[in-house]
């Protein structure tokens, strides 16, 4: 297992100026990796990535890898740090993923090409030529609902045979896609749950943990979840799965990572707000995310 249960989706801290926070964004690492994250992702949809410049995500990139190391130092392991390095540009995805690895990350996150909507065999080709840039392992991101199509389990399995793609971040929200991906992908390629709250069910199924954004407020739990059901412990796995479900939901009552900037804001220190075009939640939806922290005893 090459990344650990339990990756974490981070979310990129802003000054009040709208500015990115690296001095936040430091702390916020060894934070996470202190309270169950065993790697961090950075500069995915959670880190605003859209929003983000090449050269904002590339110090991101540095400033998450030399405070993993000191993290993992104190720890006595090291912390992998995964680059979002996707787009759909294929020469510009590739360019980035080589600049993305003389920053020490050990990793590289590719989504499914949004807008243009390719063909199966047009992610194919995609993947392959962006693997293929560089000596970074490549995990892919599959997530139809923000990319407009879905990559077919056949794609990913003719993809899990590339040595460089390791992993794919299943999120279509189908179990039925996911135990299809298990009986036709290679031994040994990993799949992450894209979606905290089918973490369990798709653990079930042949997932081997979770690319989470819940784990910046309950990380250790989530982490126990994925332990637990691992050990045979499944009554215990399900009991925690039960404590976490409604945080899994009101944190995407609104578009993702608005919930979770809030709710962490609340319970650890401010993070700053969104960059256009998202905008914070309106009251109501506060004190729903409200009610759910207060009832996990967080606040």
């Amino acid at each position: 297992m090459k990344f650990g249960r339990v990756m974490t989706a981070m979310i990129t801290p802003f000054d009040r100026a709208g500015e990115v926070d690296y001095e936040r964004m430091a702390e916020l690492s060894k934070h996470l990796v202190e309270n169950g994250s065993d790697s961090l992702l950075v500069a995915g949809t959670t880190g605003e990535s859209p929003t983000l410049t090449t050269s904002e995500k590339l110090k991101l990139f540095e400033t998450v890898r030399k405070a993993a190391d000191e993290a993992g130092a104190s720890l006595g392991k090291k912390i992998p740090v995964i680059a979002g390095t996707g787009g759909n540009n294929t020469k510009a995805s590739v360019e980035f993923t080589r600049e993305a690895a003389k920053t020490g990350a050990d990793a590289a996150l590719v989504v499914v090409p949004y807008y243009n909507k390719p063909s199966q065999e047009g992610m194919y080709h995609h993947f392959v030529s962006v693997a293929e840039a560089s000596e970074l392992p490549v995990i892919m991101y599959n997530i139809p609902g923000r990319t407009g199509v879905n990559m077919l389990p056949d794609t990913i399995a003719k993809l899990s045979r590339h040595e460089k793609i390791v992993a794919v971040k299943e999120a279509a929200g189908s179990l039925e896609q996911v135990s299809q991906i298990r009986q036709v992908a290679e031994e040994g390629f990993e799949i992450y749950s894209g979606d905290d709250s089918l973490t369990l069910p798709m653990l079930s199924v042949g997932a081997e943990g979770v690319i989470s954004v819940a784990s910046h407020i309950l990380g250790s739990d989530i982490n126990k979840m994925c332990t637990e059901f691992f050990k045979g412990n499944v009554k215990e796995a399900e009991t925690l799965h039960k404590k976490l479900y409604e945080l899994f939901k009101v944190l995407f009552i609104t578009s993702n990572p608005v919930p979770v900037k809030y709710a962490l804001g609340k319970v650890w220190k401010d993070v700053g707000g969104v960059r256009l075009p998202l905008f914070e939640m309106g009251d109501a939806e506060k004190a729903k995310v409200d009610a759910v922290l207060e009832k996990l005893g967080l606040i």
